[in-house]
């Protein structure tokens, strides 16, 4: 991702390049230049909109034009929304990322996105070597610089394969466990009231239903098995309260 440069050409408002700072930021890519800046309202926003990427803000780099500022760079990937003869080849942000990974690994690849209003001339398509359309309702084709570009690294990002998801620590529940589990709560059901022995096998293919659906692990188990024992407890203490409006028991 450290040969992977984005490029805003032309681009009008500071708070864009601030968001594009944080979407940058957000997918571990920093170096970021801007072709020819039309700047209309000062910087406050830009530093507003990067909130904590505020290093890449400071760091930017500033080209007179596009051909300035992809000059050190083997590949350019220009952005469109637009269609045409020119601009037929192009290819989604998916299909494209493991190859620009792959091309990085050789020389330094620019994102390039055009201007707010009008996007990318014929003649800056014209200095590219890729495509990029990102796809979206016909009725309304034009995106957010800052979101364009966050789609755009982020399929970079997902492309790396080095995101790793949050996975459950707990054991898988065994089959004992889960019907030991039932038996207490047909008990305790029974106890506090919520169902008659003659309304239980019913009600307790309900609560088998739900069990089999959401209780997949040791902790699971444990907390529902708590609950179980803490309701059944109140009820032989006298401590429990049957619940006001209840119409799920069979009364």
């Amino acid at each position: 991702m450290d040969n992977i440069r984005v490029v805003l050409v032309g681009t009008l408002y500071s708070g864009n390049v601030g968001s594009v700072c944080r979407a940058m930021a957000n997918m571990g890519i920093s170096d970021l230049a801007l072709a020819g800046p039309q700047i209309c309202d000062g910087w406050q926003d830009a530093v507003k909109m990067a909130v904590h990427a505020g290093e890449i803000l400071e760091n930017r780099r500033e080209a007179a034009d596009l051909a300035e500022a992809v000059a050190d760079c083997a590949f350019v990937v220009g952005t469109t929304a637009r269609g045409g003869l020119y601009r037929q080849h192009v290819k989604t942000p998916h299909e494209i990322a493991p190859e620009l990974l792959r091309l990085a690994e050789k020389g330094r690849v620019a994102l390039v996105f055009g201007r707010e209003d009008k996007g990318l001339t014929n003649e800056e398509i014209g200095m590219c070597t890729h495509l990029i359309r990102i796809p979206v309702h016909t009725g309304y084709t034009s995106l957010n610089l800052a979101q364009a570009v966050l789609l755009c690294c982020y399929e970079l990002y997902v492309a790396l394969g080095v995101y790793e998801p949050p996975c459950e620590k707990s054991l898988p529940a065994s089959a004992g466990d889960k019907l030991k589990l039932t038996g207490m709560w047909r008990k305790m059901l029974l106890l506090i009231g919520f169902m008659k022995d003659d309304k239980a096998d019913h009600m307790m293919q309900g609560i088998q239903r739900i069990f089999s659906r959401g209780v997949y692990t040791d902790d699971d188990v444990a907390i529902m098995m708590g609950v179980a024992r803490q309701a059944e407890w109140a009820a032989r203490n006298g401590a429990g309260v049957k619940a006001k409006g209840s119409t799920t028991g069979g009364k």
